[in-house]
């Protein structure tokens, strides 16, 4: 009996079985800062980066980035950075990093 092998079949399935959640591992800390304008961010903090919720309906994921104070996380051009100090934070966006969640404190 012969038996015939799809490659393609097979790295799909690979593929989706390797698949899953964005971040699988628990979160260190998470956090919900409420901010100016009736806007607010949960924040869910891992080693290295982090997943973003933002009241207008958009999920982000950025990097750790550096920083001099306080916590920065940044996409690869920058034009999102979320910076986090204590109990408080703001978000820039943009070419000139327009602050559209500002005074963002901790509740």
């Amino acid at each position: 009996m012969r038996t015939t092998i799809c490659l393609g079949s097979l790295a799909i399935a690979g593929l989706l079985a390797s698949s899953g959640p964005l971040h699988a591992k628990e979160p260190i800390a998470t956090a919900t800062f409420v901010c100016a304008d009736d806007n607010s961010i949960v924040a869910k903090f891992y080693a290295d980066e982090v997943a973003l919720t933002l009241s207008d309906g958009r999920d982000l994921a950025l990097p750790q980035a550096m920083s001099g104070s306080g916590a920065r996380y940044a996409n690869a051009d920058e034009s999102i950075v979320f910076w986090n100090k204590g109990n408080t934070a703001f978000l820039t966006e943009g070419a000139d990093d327009t602050m559209t969640y500002k005074d963002c404190v901790a509740d």
